[in-house]
């Protein structure tokens, strides 16, 4: 059976800042979107100096970084926005799960994203997704380029939607989501296995079907780890509403934060369900050996109790009595057989009557 493959990185310390994941050969990129309702501005492959310039905290400002191989740019980045060494650490130490955390001042989220492998279908991607909110800047780091967030460039470059007029968490709530479709995705992607799963644990005889089973269960129990330490941290920031922790986020956004946690709870419901639906092929493909080692022991029974009484018969008739009876029958040879196919004959017809084959 193959593995799912799921590289964890190594592990670091706080104080040694450098990128523990597997897209090492990844350059690192920034693209910077600043805009409000009025206009937007957007700027490709921008260094941390040309950032520092273009930035305007009187509009909002989306910094998204693809790969996290260049560390001397990262901690450059991190210098200039005063980040504290504890979230950078946490940037590039992607063997970190989800967290949720607010240090001076600055919100840090980072979330662990997950999609089939196209190239692939016995393995899945997983990749660490870091955000960081601070005044009227948000700040996105990807291991590598992707297309989770295109959409959302889109819907910047074209005023649609209501993306313009929010601030930069209501940014926040909509890359959130776009992950999170990323989630639904991968299920709906392992229900069409399990489906086939299911319909061939019915019929199959090979024990391969089950190595496919436990594959596709790794594969949710996978998604489940991802999924539930999200769902606390959404749930977290649901609820966090009326102490106002969280000052990076409008009491107004906090709404959008709770259908993300409403779709979190949806995802691991689906899961369940899905699980149970891999045991229910489980159980599929062990009762119908069941029931195909129960018919090979019902013929061999039926075998066996036929031939018993012909045993017998025989092995009377072999013993070496002069005196037995019918030993010296002209006919006894024929009439012996006649019987035994007679008793051969009747105890069919009753096994058949009785249903037992």
């Amino acid at each position: 059976m193959r593995k799912i493959r799921y590289k964890k990185g190594r592990k670091a310390s706080v104080s040694n800042l450098e990128y523990t994941g597997v897209y090492t050969g990844k350059a690192t990129e920034m693209q910077l979107f600043v805009y409000n309702e009025q206009k937007v501005k957007e700027i490709q492959n921008i260094s941390v100096a040309e950032f520092n310039e273009a930035k305007d905290l009187s509009l909002n400002n989306w910094l998204n970084i693809h790969g996290l191989n260049n560390v001397d740019l990262i901690k450059t980045l991190s210098e200039n926005l005063q980040l504290n060494t504890i979230i950078v650490s946490d940037i590039l130490n992607i063997s970190r799960g989800t967290r949720l955390d607010e240090l001076d001042d600055t919100l840090f989220f980072s979330i662990k994203s997950i999609l089939p492998n196209e190239n692939d279908d016995e393995t899945i991607l997983i990749e660490q997704i870091s955000f960081l909110l601070k005044d009227n800047l948000i700040v996105s780091f990807q291991e590598k380029r992707g297309d989770f967030f295109t959409y959302i460039r889109e819907r910047l470059r074209e005023n649609t939607g209501i993306v313009r007029k929010k601030k930069v968490d209501y940014l926040l709530y909509l890359m959130l989501d776009s992950i999170i479709e990323n989630f639904y995705i991968t299920i709906e992607n392992k229900e069409n296995d399990i489906e086939s799963l299911l319909l061939a644990s019915k019929i199959a005889d090979s024990p391969v079907i089950m190595e496919d089973i436990e594959r596709l269960r790794e594969v949710f129990h996978l998604l489940k780890r991802a999924i539930v330490p999200l769902r606390d941290a959404l749930f977290t920031i649901k609820t966090i509403k009326e102490d106002d922790e969280f000052n990076c986020i409008e009491p107004s956004n906090y709404i959008f934060f709770g259908r993300l946690h409403q779709k979190a709870i949806e995802l691991l419901e689906q899961i369940d369900y899905d699980m149970k639906t891999l045991d229910s092929a489980t159980n599929f493909f062990y009762t119908a050996q069941n029931h195909k080692m129960n018919e090979v022991m019902k013929t061999l029974t039926v075998i066996s109790s036929v031939f018993l009484p012909l045993t017998f018969i025989v092995g009377l008739y072999g013993m070496n009595f002069k005196n037995m009876p019918e030993l010296h029958y002209k006919y006894g040879y024929f009439i012996t057989l006649g019987v035994m196919l007679i008793l051969v004959l009747l105890m069919l017809y009753y096994f058949k009557k009785k249903k037992w084959f």
